[in-house]
């Protein structure tokens, strides 16, 4: 055997043990992407129902969102009603009662102002008998 043999020899056992290190560890990582591929499968299966039951939940609260809409939209109506009923109280109930209101005042302020008088005048009437005596 010639020295280039021996060195073939040499490196082709070299390479056989290589080899032999390298199997592990590529055994394990085909391992591991069996499970990689197993655990996306059943995220998969997992992941359907519930993205299905996600909608079913989103369809549901969408409805009941719609439902606070319509109960929304007749508050408001209701309270434009009820604003609108009373200006109506007060431009036909309002202004009569505010003039009935002013009538009476001035019709008070017209009779002090006359019982005023007349005490004015009866006092200067006692002033004047007064000074006559």
């Amino acid at each position: 055997m010639g020295a280039g043999e021996i060195a073939g020899l040499i490196a082709a056992i070299a390479f056989a043990i290589l080899a032999g290190f390298l199997i592990y560890p590529l055994i394990r990582l085909g391992k591991l992407f069996d499970q990689i591929a197993d655990t996306v499968k059943e995220t998969g299966d997992h992941a359907l129902p519930a993205l299905d039951e996600g909608v079913t939940t989103v369809q549901q609260v969408n409805k009941s969102l719609t439902d606070v809409n319509k109960i929304s939209a007749a508050a408001s109506s209701t309270a434009n009603n009820v604003g609108a009923l009373t200006n109506l109280y007060g431009s036909f109930l309002g202004k009569p009662v505010i003039k009935l209101a002013s009538t009476f005042y001035a019709m008070k302020v017209t009779a002090q102002s006359f019982l005023h008088k007349n005490q004015a005048n009866k006092a200067s009437v006692v002033v004047e008998e007064a000074k006559g005596e």
